[in-house]
């Protein structure tokens, strides 16, 4: 027998609940085989399983960067009616989904500030273009600094010296 989606995700809610019943106990309740109930209750923990996140039993800090993306988009999708009781469902709490939403409009901005614009490459060009002028001028001082060195050391070139052969 086909069973509805909706009616499923209850069924595997109330299993997974704190205090649940057994599988069997629920089977002998609503008339749903438990052989039936526990898959439902197997594939609501794998990825694709019942509804669009399911992650029950999983602390939130174990979750996957993909499967917290979801829960955010799907809880940004329901009506503040419907929020609570898919946190509940989900083992969230409100702060989890904001830290999680900042993370991900960080990261996208992080990727958007990626991609230089015209003026920040413009930026770097000239940067370089003044460590490089610096480099240079730092060099010109240095041998400057020698020149005068060895001046004062050897005297003055245009001196009048006489050598020492007599010549």
């Amino acid at each position: 027998m086909e069973y509805p989606e909706r009616f499923k995700a209850r069924m595997v809610q109330k299993l997974m609940a704190p205090g649940a019943p057994s599988a069997t106990a629920l089977s002998d309740e609503v008339g749903v085989p438990q052989p039936t109930l526990s898959k439902w209750v197997r594939d609501a923990g794998k990825v694709g399983g019942m509804g669009k996140t399911n992650h029950t039993g999983k602390r939130p800090q174990d979750w996957t960067a993909e499967a917290k993306l979801a829960a955010v988009m799907e809880a940004e999708s329901l009506p503040e009616d419907d929020l609570g009781a898919f946190l509940r469902r989900c083992g969230l709490h409100r702060t989890h989904l904001t830290q999680w939403r900042e993370i991900i409009v960080a990261g996208l901005a992080a990727r958007r500030s990626k991609r230089p614009s015209a003026e920040a490459r413009r930026i770097r060009e000239l940067e370089r273009e003044l460590r490089r002028k610096d480099k240079a001028l730092a060099e010109t001082a240095a041998l400057l600094v020698l020149k005068k060195k060895v001046q004062a050391i050897w005297g003055d070139e245009d001196g009048d010296t006489t050598r020492r052969n007599g010549r």
